[in-house]
C-alpha cells in the first residue's frame, strides 16, 4: 500500500506541469483519475514521433511525451462542455480529496467546476490550479508556456554562453524546467494542504504559477541580485567564482572538471602533465586563477584535448580531482550506477507493447513509490470508474456515450 493509497485525485490537467504533479501523487499510491476530452485527450498524446511501438514494430497512438507524465493513472473521457459531463465531474469531485486543473483563469467557472462551486459540494476539498501567471495580477488571463516563462522569469539571463564568446547569448534549458518544477512545487503544496485538512478538516485552494516558480527556483542567483543589487550574467559552463570549474572538450567527447581548492588544482595539472601551472603565481590560488581565467582556461583546454573522456575520468578519479563525464542518454542508461539504481523500468502496456519508463527517484523504506500500471490509453477506464466510483449502470453509460458526453 502506497503512502497515499487513501487519497483520490481528480486530474483535469494536460501537457506537463499538472500531469507531473498528478503522476508523483499516483506513484506515491494515490488513485488518480485523469479526465480527458473524448476523441482527443491530453494534447501530448499526439506530440510525436516517437510513439510507443508494438512488439511487431508498428506505432501505437501513445507518444513518448505523453508516456513520461501519466503512469499509474486511470483515464476517463468526459465532455465538460455538456451539462451531463459537468455533472460527472461534480460527482467525481465529491468522492475525491484533491482536484488538479490547469485551465485558463476563470474558464472552469462557467461550467460550475471552479473552486467555490466544488467547495460547496465538498468543503474539505484541496483544489490546485496551475497556470502560467497565477490567479491574480495583470497577466493572470494570459496563457503560460514554459519557454516564455524561462525568459520572463530570468532563467535565460543566466543560462547560456557568455555574450562575448562564440555562441554567446540566452539559452533555454534542455527540458521544460519551469513546468517540471511547478509540478513538483504543486505536489508539495497538495501534500501540505492534505496534512492541514487531516488536522483541521479544512480544505483550501492552491494557486500555482509557472512564473512564480521560475523566479523562486533561481535560488542563490536571485539572492545574489537581491543582496548585491547587480543582475547576474551568463557564464555558460564556467563558474563565476571558481576556476577551473567547467566543461572541457577531450579528444573524443566532453568532461566536467570541478576543482574546489588549490590542492585539487595542483593534482589536476600534474595529471595533465603541466605541473608548472600550479607554481605560477598567476594560477597558484583560486582568486588569482579567477583574475587570470582568460589566459589559464585556454591552456587547460588544450591540455584536456590530449586524452579521451574515459582516460581523463580514470586518471582524475584516481588523483581525487572532482570530475565527471557529459553523457548522452544512451550512456546514461548504460551507466553502472544508473543500472544499479534501477532507473529504467519496463511496464506492460494495454496495446501489447512494453513501455520503457523512468522510475520515480524517491526512495522510502516503508512506502516506496511503485509503478503499478502503464500510462493509460485514452478513456481506458471510463466505464470502470463510472461504475465503481459513481455507481452508473450499463444503460446510463450507454446513454452518455450515445450523446458523446463520454
Amino acid at each position: 500500500m502506497g503512502a497515499l493509497s487513501h487519497i483520490r485525485v481528480l486530474d483535469l490537467t494536460r501537457v506537463l506541469a499538472g500531469p507531473w504533479c498528478a503522476q508523483t501523487l499516483a506513484d506515491l499510491g494515490a488513485d488518480v483519475i485523469k479526465l480527458e476530452r473524448p476523441g482527443a485527450g491530453d494534447d501530448t498524446r499526439h506530440w510525436g514521433p516517437p510513439y510507443l511501438k508494438t512488439p511487431d514494430g508498428a506505432d501505437t497512438r501513445e507518444a513518448a511525451y505523453y508516456l513520461c507524465a501519466n503512469r499509474n493513472k486511470r483515464s476517463i473521457t468526459v465532455d465538460i462542455a455538456t451539462p451531463e459531463g459537468q455533472k460527472i465531474v461534480r460527482e467525481l469531485a465529491a468522492t475525491s480529496d484533491v482536484v488538479l486543473e490547469n485551465y485558463k483563469v476563470g474558464q472552469l467557472q462557467k461550467y460550475g467546476l471552479d473552486y467555490e462551486s466544488l467547495k460547496a459540494i465538498k468543503p474539505d476539498l484541496v483544489y490546485c490550479s496551475v497556470t502560467g501567471f497565477g490567479q491574480t495580477g495583470p497577466l493572470a488571463e494570459r496563457a503560460g508556456y514554459d519557454f516564455i516563462v524561462q525568459g520572463m522569469g530570468g532563467f535565460m539571463s543566466v543560462t547560456g554562453e557568455r555574450d562575448a564568446l562564440p555562441g554567446g547569448g540566452p539559452q533555454k534549458a534542455g527540458v521544460a524546467i519551469a513546468d517540471l518544477m511547478t509540478g513538483m512545487y504543486a505536489t508539495v503544496a497538495v501534500l501540505a494542504a492534505l496534512a492541514h485538512r487531516d488536522r483541521t478538516g479544512e480544505g483550501q485552494a492552491i494557486d500555482m504559477a509557472l512564473l512564480d516558480v521560475q523566479v523562486a527556483m533561481l535560488a542563490n542567483v536571485t539572492s545574489n541580485y537581491l543582496v548585491g543589487g547587480k543582475a547576474p550574467q551568463r557564464w555558460g559552463n564556467a563558474h563565476q567564482n571558481i576556476v577551473p570549474y567547467q566543461a572541457f572538450q577531450t579528444s573524443d567527447s566532453w568532461i566536467i572538471v570541478a576543482v574546489g581548492n588549490d590542492g585539487q588544482f595542483r593534482k589536476f595539472v600534474e595529471v595533465g602533465g603541466r605541473p608548472e601551472l600550479a607554481d605560477d603565481e598567476r594560477y597558484a590560488t583560486n582568486p588569482e586563477r579567477v583574475r587570470h581565467r582568460d589566459v589559464l582556461v585556454p591552456i587547460i583546454a588544450e591540455m584536456v584535448k590530449t586524452r579521451t573522456k574515459h582516460e581523463w575520468i580514470e586518471a582524475l578519479e584516481a588523483a581525487g580531482v572532482p570530475c565527471g563525464p557529459i553523457n548522452d542518454l544512451a550512456e546514461v542508461f548504460d551507466d553502472a550506477q544508473v543500472r544499479a539504481r534501477g532507473m529504467r523500468v519496463e511496464v506492460p502496456h494495454p496495446s501489447g507493447a512494453t513501455a520503457p519508463l523512468v522510475r520515480n527517484p524517491i526512495r522510502m523504506s516503508a512506502t516506496p513509490p511503485e509503478v503499478r500500471s502503464a500510462p493509460p490509453t485514452l478513456g481506458e477506464h471510463t466505464d470502470t470508474v463510472l461504475k465503481e466510483v459513481l455507481g452508473y449502470d450499463d444503460a446510463a453509460i450507454a446513454a452518455l456515450r450515445g450523446k458523446s458526453v463520454i
